[in-house]
């Protein structure tokens, strides 16, 4: 596995973003054309299909969603501890996820004063990742 850089820290995986994604909204699409056009004898079937293409949506946003949130606990609980090794002491209260995620870049060395920079500076996660020698 290559190690992970500012260059290809992000993953985007072409049959979820290219291919799911666009077929769910031309679903959603379609199937509300379908309920706007319907006749009095099919719009009962029309507004399942309407309300299962909502269900649809709702539950791909969702699997998407709960991993990252498990994994952003775990990143969290990953960079405390690696802060609490470095510098005895737990990262600090007010930083945000984001700013934690772009952290996990940061070599050992420029930990602390990454940190200490990210919350005098409130540094958004991509200024983070610049600033990382």
């Amino acid at each position: 596995m290559s190690t992970q850089n500012y260059s290809n820290h992000r993953r985007f995986v072409v049959v979820y973003h290219q291919i799911l994604l666009p077929a769910l909204l031309i679903l959603l699409i379609g199937s509300f054309v379908n309920l706007f056009t319907c006749t009095p004898g099919n719009c009962y079937s029309a507004s399942l299909i309407c309300f299962a293409s909502l269900l649809i949506c709702v539950i791909a946003y969702y699997l998407r969603m709960f991993p990252l949130g498990t994994q952003d606990r775990v990143i969290r609980a990953e960079e405390n501890l690696r802060f609490y090794v470095l510098t005895g002491k737990l990262l600090p209260a007010g930083i945000r996820m984001g700013q934690v995620i772009a952290l996990r870049f940061a070599p050992d060395e420029e930990l602390e004063a990454l940190v200490n920079r990210a919350l005098s500076e409130n540094l958004s996660p991509n200024e983070i990742k610049k600033a990382i020698g």
